[in-house]
């Protein structure tokens, strides 16, 4: 018999499910070395000569008493620590300091100053005020642990200084939504982007007047258009010009990590407006198509703001190719197409991961929650076979769709963005009438693309100067919206305005 076979043999009896036998035996062998037979004494003797953990020599003590004891101790809470009812009600103060925290991540959109007409005060959301809570005004000034947070290096802050800071964050001109995610990961790459900075971008006097150029390119044109080609269609982006500034970010930004194409789905809304001062396409082109001089040598037979385009830009990180698709004038039906298109731009580019193709695809508020197309389309957005790593939609919230402006009569779900919770993409709603906002969040909004391959949405809320198209008189229709509209300076002068103040006129 082998060496370890006889090892075996010999301990065989102590396996787990003779424990408690043996144990008696040893408590009674502890008790009365005689009271147990000669072969088990033997085999108790000799762990007697084991030394201790500690190195002590001291024979072993019956283990009941001792068992017994520290079950009545259990019994009776000895081993409790004691704590004071102040030390519980500071404890207590730090769960409803976390509990403030959660519900600004999740409700702060809500309360954020996100229209720029200002129709409606801002709704009251008990669970945003430290009231809601118990605090007190007493309580505003004591220090509490801010290390779930990103605000600051420091540990801890004033409850005053929490609340501030949650405020400028998620209740300025932008109103982050990222807590449907399930992904712990996602969720803190989104608290650390937006606390750390508070939702406030910090852009050099050079990128300021850029900005302001692109609103000026963009206000420019329309007003042209409207002057010398008066009532004719052309579906206006007046009201919307940050729109041109958040695509030309968005396009520049996409160059320097790499993209090398880009493939752009729009409906008629500002399309004019991308053609020209986007895609580059020179203005005396557009013209001629309203001045029917254009040449027709192959007529497509569609009105000009159906017609596709490509073209290739310089940006910070080299050239891009353009690609605007072709669309009819059903709304979102283009972006399935456009997907495809992204895909086969991939798969002939050996592109798994969507490093060098880009899709955006831009929508109106109204056609976003309406057109069961986009639910289609976001259902293949993360499978295998149709995914395109992740597509930027830009959304151009007029807050009317065509003449309908109450979100009661509009839809049944609060924001029109709220169908891509169900593929878990994170959404910035922003002011249009913060230029800046609007930038920083579409950069925001390129790195978590490229970051994690999820679709994204920016939610530009502006209004619609004109009517739905140019013959229109909305002012019939919505004649409260349209006054405070009229009495709009328009976002250009605002944001000039704002930088004349700051020196930089």
């Amino acid at each position: 018999m082998s060496e370890m076979m006889q090892q075996f043999r010999s301990n065989s009896y102590l396996f787990g499910g003779n424990a408690p036998y043996v144990e008696e035996l040893y408590e009674a062998y502890l008790d009365n070395p005689g009271s147990v037979p000669d072969n088990w004494r033997a085999y108790f003797d000799a762990l007697q000569n084991v030394p201790a953990a500690d190195g002590t020599d001291q024979r072993d003590v019956a283990h009941a008493p001792v068992v017994e004891s520290f079950a009545q101790r259990a019994k009776a809470n000895a081993f409790m620590v004691k704590t004071s009812s102040a030390d519980l009600a500071v404890a207590r103060k730090q769960v409803h300091v976390q509990s403030l925290i959660a519900a600004y991540r999740f409700l702060g959109s809500r309360w954020a100053d996100l229209d720029p007409l200002k129709r409606q005060e801002r709704p009251k959301i008990p669970e945003l005020e430290p009231s809601f809570y118990d605090f007190t005004e007493s309580d505003m000034d004591i220090t509490f642990s801010a290390t779930n947070t990103y605000f600051t290096k420091a540990e801890h802050m004033t409850l005053r200084e929490i609340v501030q800071a949650l405020r400028e964050t998620y209740c300025g001109s932008i109103g982050a939504e990222f807590m449907h995610i399930t992904d712990p990961g996602e969720k803190r790459w989104w608290q650390d982007k937006l606390e750390s900075v508070r939702s406030k971008p910090t852009f050099s006097v050079e990128q300021k007047k850029h900005i302001l150029n692109r609103l000026t390119a963009s206000e420019g044109l329309e007003r042209f258009l409207h002057t010398k080609y008066v009532g004719q269609k052309r579906f206006c982006l007046e009201g919307g010009e940050s729109f041109i500034a958040a695509m030309d970010e968005l396009i520049q930004s996409a160059g320097e990590k790499g993209i090398q194409e880009i493939v752009i789905g729009m409906a008629h809304r500002g399309r004019l407006n991308v053609l020209v001062n986007t895609l580059g396409k020179q203005p005396k082109e557009l013209f001629s198509e309203f001045d029917h001089t254009a040449p027709e040598d192959l007529p497509a037979g569609d009105v000009k703001y159906h017609q596709g385009f490509s073209s290739d830009v310089s940006t910070r990180g080299g050239p891009v190719h353009l690609s605007l698709a072709f669309n009819p004038s059903h709304l979102e039906i283009v972006n399935p197409v456009v997907e495809g298109s992204v895909r086969a731009r991939m798969d002939r580019r050996g592109d798994a991961r969507a490093d060098q193709v880009l899709p955006i695809l831009v929508h109106g508020d109204a056609a976003f929650a309406g057109q069961g197309v986009n639910q289609e389309t976001l259902a293949l957005a993360q499978t295998r076979g149709y995914t395109t790593g992740g597509t930027v939609h830009l959304i151009i919230n007029n807050q009317i769709g065509f003449t309908t402006s109450d979100p009661r009569d509009l839809r049944s779900t609060l924001y029109c963005t709220d169908i891509v919770k169900g593929v878990e993409s994170p959404v910035l709603h922003v002011n249009g009438d913060d230029p800046e906002a609007v930038v920083f969040a579409v950069q925001l909004a390129l790195d978590y693309r490229m970051a994690y391959r999820k679709d994204v949405v920016l939610d530009i809320i502006c209004f619609r100067k004109l009517g739905h198209n140019e013959q229109d008189t909305p002012s019939l229709t919505q004649p409260l919206m349209y006054k405070k509209i009229a009495a709009h300076p328009g976002t250009r002068k605002l944001y000039a305005d704002k930088l004349a103040a700051q020196g930089l006129g």
